[in-house]
C-alpha cells in the first residue's frame, strides 16, 4: 500500500516539477539510483515496467526507499492495464503512470486513491482522463508535441495541468520552453539517467545533474 496521500504526492510533482524515469533490472544498482537522485533533493521516482519481473525489483525498491530514503515518492510507469496497477499499488506504488488514457486504470487507482497520470495527445483525450480524475495528465511523447500544444491547450483550459515526457532535455533553453507554456511538471529518463551513468556507475554525476536540473527548474519557475 502507498506510504503518502494522493494529495502529498500531487503536492510534491507541483513543487518539484520533475519527475526521474527509469528502469534496470538490477536491483542493488537500483538502489544506488536512487540514493543518488535522493541526494541531488529529487523526491519523485518513476521505475519503468519495462522489464521481466520489473514488479519483484520495485518491491525491493520500496522497502529500501521506506527505510532508508525519507519522502521519497517512488511511483511506477509503462503501465498498460488496471490488474497491472493493482499489482504495483499492492508493492506500495505512490502514483502511476501510462503512455495513453486507460478508464480500467483509471477506476483501479480511483479506489485506492492512489495519483494516475496518463498519457493524452488530443484536447479530448485530455478531458476524458479529468472527466475520470486524473489532476495531471502526460504529454508523450513531448518531442513531437513540443510546448505549443501544451500552450495551446492553456488557453481554453488554464485549470488542465500537463507533465511533458519524452523530449524533455536538462537544458535551461529546453526547461524554459516547457515551463513558459505552461507545464506543471516535466518527466525525465534517458535524458537525466543515461546509459553512460548506469554503465560506469557514476552516482556522483547523477547526484549533481539531478540538483543542478531541480535548481534551474526552480530558478525558472520563480
Amino acid at each position: 500500500m502507498a506510504a503518502f496521500t494522493k494529495l502529498q504526492v500531487l503536492n510534491t510533482v507541483e513543487e518539484q516539477g520533475m519527475i526521474t524515469l527509469f528502469y534496470h533490472p538490477d536491483v542493488a544498482l537500483s538502489k544506488e539510483v536512487l540514493l543518488a537522485c535522493h541526494k541531488g533533493g529529487a523526491r519523485l521516482i518513476e521505475f519503468t515496467n519495462r522489464g521481466d519481473f520489473a514488479h519483484e525489483v520495485f518491491g525491493e525498491l520500496v522497502k529500501y526507499t521506506r527505510a532508508h530514503l525519507p519522502g521519497m515518492k517512488l511511483g511506477v510507469g509503462s503501465v498498460s492495464d488496471a490488474p497491472t496497477a493493482a499489482l504495483f499499488m499492492q508493492l506500495g506504488a505512490e502514483f502511476i503512470v501510462s503512455a495513453s488514457f486507460k478508464s480500467d486504470i483509471a477506476r483501479v487507482c480511483n479506489r485506492r486513491k492512489i495519483a494516475y497520470m496518463p498519457g493524452c495527445g488530443t484536447l479530448t483525450e485530455v478531458g476524458m482522463a479529468e472527466e475520470a480524475g486524473c489532476d495531471i495528465v502526460k504529454l508523450f511523447p513531448g518531442s513531437v508535441y513540443g510546448p505549443g500544444f501544451i500552450k495551446a491547450i492553456k488557453g481554453p483550459q488554464p485549470w488542465t495541468q500537463i507533465m511533458p515526457t519524452g523530449g524533455v532535455t536538462p537544458e535551461r533553453e529546453n526547461l524554459e520552453a516547457w515551463f513558459a507554456a505552461g507545464a506543471t511538471c516535466v518527466g525525465m529518463g534517458s535524458k537525466m539517467i543515461s546509459k553512460d551513468i548506469l554503465a560506469n556507475k557514476d552516482f556522483q554525476g547523477l547526484e549533481e545533474r539531478i540538483r543542478n536540473a531541480l535548481e534551474l527548474i526552480q530558478e525558472i519557475r520563480t
